[in-house]
């Protein structure tokens, strides 16, 4: 074995090795202003340590902490290929904090991992940001997080993401779905774009179409056929949260990862099924251009895109009407778009009919 003291031979850095610990600490001190603005009374310590601590609130009798993680998916690809990575951090929020939200828990803080081959300082700060605003529209503390520069495990320009919520609810206060019964209402709260799933046929679809940067920069119904593209999830977190304490709600589904078909039937008892009106709802431009351009079927559409609604409620039918208008002022856009209804013999626990 060759000797490393051999002559000719230079002492060897980390840089020299691919990461660079001057950028890493460059990024930390970018994004510190982003964390501040989302802390919250109950935050002791934050970023900057080896452990963030955070007091839990008095004001729950018997708090249940409720968690999620998740990540963006192949929508990254399509950002590295566009350059646009400011609403990809969003995303990284919204797909846990929605989820958390389901069972009724207030998202209380977050932390993100964002691995990269070579750091740029630049992108995983427009990255870090847009994670902060998330935070910011979830009510929720960036209380930290972690930064992994490891040379040649991504492609240069290339990086992953995943984040980490954590929540609270009170246990008497749980939505599960268990007292939903036949003629409730299923209420739609509509979607921001493909939010982050379905991505993989998206990128397969714009494939076939063929599209340039003229086209990405072209305007589609008021705006870039990017920004339609690449919009970033929409978290629902305070308007339902307000709702969740007006009114009894029954269960909620956030419409990510096999659409509308296979979400629904997460939080409904086994004698129970929901029927859905294709009707009752407007399908948004870039689902009939997804559509159209990569010849999908509607009962593929259902099980693999939101289809225009980002998230499921269901109340009492006597409610469905207070709910909407509470959830109308608070700034969504909501259809009732089906109803609950005693499940037969092999039928499937969601249809869109």
């Amino acid at each position: 074995m060759a000797s490393s003291s051999a002559p000719g031979n230079l002492p060897l850095t980390y840089r020299d090795a691919g990461v660079d610990i001057d950028a890493g600490d460059a990024l930390v001190e970018r994004i510190k202003p982003f964390a501040r603005r989302t802390m919250r009374p109950e935050v002791l310590a934050g970023i900057g340590g080896f452990g963030a601590l955070f007091e839990l609130s008095k004001k729950y009798r018997e708090p249940v902490l409720v968690s999620g993680t998740d990540g963006v998916g192949t929508k990254l690809k399509l950002a590295f290929q566009l350059d646009r990575h400011d609403g990809v951090g969003q995303d990284l929020v919204a797909m846990s904090v929605n989820d958390i939200l389901v069972q009724g828990a207030e998202p209380l803080f977050f932390l993100d991992y964002f691995a990269c081959g070579r750091l740029d300082v630049g992108t995983a700060a427009t990255v870090i940001q847009g994670i902060a605003q998330g935070c910011e529209l979830a009510g929720c503390a960036l209380i930290g997080g972690e930064t992994a520069e490891m040379p040649s495990m991504y492609p240069d320009g290339e990086y992953d993401l995943a984040g980490f919520a954590v929540g609270a609810v009170e246990k008497s206060r749980i939505i599960d779905g268990r007292t939903i019964v036949a003629g409730d209402a299923v209420l739609g709260l509509a979607s921001s774009g493909a939010h982050s799933n379905g991505y993989s046929l998206i990128r397969k679809i714009l494939a076939r179409a063929g599209l340039g940067a003229a086209d990405y920069a072209a305007d589609f119904h008021g705006r870039p056929f990017i920004d339609a593209v690449m919009a970033p999830t929409r978290i629902y977190v305070k308007p339902l949260l307000a709702l969740i304490a007006a009114l009894p709600v029954k269960g909620m589904a956030h419409i990510t990862g096999g659409g509308l078909t296979e979400n629904l039937p997460r939080i409904l008892p086994e004698t129970l099924a929901a029927t859905l009106d294709r009707k009752c709802w407007p399908l948004p431009p870039l689902f009939q251009w997804l559509q159209r351009e990569g010849q999908v079927a509607d009962a593929e559409m259902h099980r693999v895109f939101n289809c225009g609604i980002g998230m499921a409620v269901v109340v009492a039918q006597e409610h469905a009407a207070a709910a909407a208008g509470l959830l109308q002022a608070a700034g969504e856009t909501v259809h009732v778009i089906g109803r609950i209804e005693e499940r037969k013999p092999g039928q499937a626990q969601t249809t869109v009919v």
